[in-house]
């Protein structure tokens, strides 16, 4: 190891462990001592990381308050330390942290919530790609029908919720009157999705949870047919399975069959 990557090495673990080995290479004058410079950048880079946080969730910080936002912000920094070359990506615990810690347990919407913000970012930032529409499905052969498979857009994003957290972001983000948390009796499912330059959610009925779940993992359609018989007629699932397939290409989430 050079000389310059030893030192890259110990100012890294004074930073995120607070090693003492990087002492020896600060020097100290009267008015400022070695402990008290070292202290400014270490304060500093938790500042940084708690300002990507508050970015990467700005209605969880606005819900917080700032002191509590920060409180939040120390503690997981204090836990996780930045793993990315982008500090663009940093907070993508944030969620697990909040349904572990034993602070934040007792309000678990919170989790939610950071779940639905960071659901967000990822189909904000996701690569873009170009989606078929229905003109690209009226090519395909009737037999070979059975057998497609979808493939889709980098920035879908699907999750099963309890609380109100959508609505909840919603109206902290238009500065509207705000709900109060409210759990729900069962799961309730959502889809995130970027078409264009513009980000999208909406709730799902369970058959076309379930039918979307099955089609992103791989299913074909005719086996996607078999899993909407168990949410009604039999006769009617081709029918229904090319419903939501027509909605799906129409929102530009699929973008390619085969």
């Amino acid at each position: 190891m050079t000389r310059l990557a030893h030192l890259q090495s110990d100012f890294q673990s004074f930073l995120l462990r607070a090693a003492a080995s990087l002492e020896a290479h600060v020097v100290g004058t009267e008015r400022v001592g070695v402990a008290t410079r070292l202290s400014i950048y270490a304060e500093a880079y938790r500042l940084r990381l708690i300002e990507a946080l508050q970015s990467n969730y700005p209605v969880l910080a606005k819900l917080l308050g700032e002191a509590d936002f920060e409180t939040l912000g120390t503690e997981y920094v204090r836990a996780h330390d930045s793993p990315f070359f982008s500090i663009r990506y940093y907070g993508d615990r944030l969620a697990e942290f909040l349904a572990r810690d034993p602070e934040y347990t007792s309000a678990p919407i919170l989790a939610e919530l950071a779940r639905w913000e960071w659901a967000m970012t990822e189909v904000f930032d996701a690569a873009d790609a170009a989606p078929i529409d229905c003109d690209a499905l009226a090519r395909v052969a009737a037999d070979a029908w059975a057998q497609l498979r979808f493939g889709w857009h980098p920035a879908v994003r699907r999750l099963d919720l309890l609380w109100n957290a959508p609505q909840i972001w919603k109206a902290v983000s238009a500065d509207t009157a705000r709900p109060e948390a409210s759990l729900q009796s069962d799961p309730v499912q959502w889809l995130v999705w970027r078409q264009e330059l513009s980000t999208y959610f909406r709730s799902l009925a369970p058959a076309e949870a379930a039918l979307l779940d099955a089609a992103r993992s791989g299913q074909s359609f005719g086996e996607l047919c078999v899993l909407l018989c168990e949410y009604g007629e039999e006769q009617q699932a081709p029918a229904r399975a090319a419903t939501f397939l027509r909605e799906w290409l129409g929102s530009g989430l699929i973008i390619t069959a085969r």
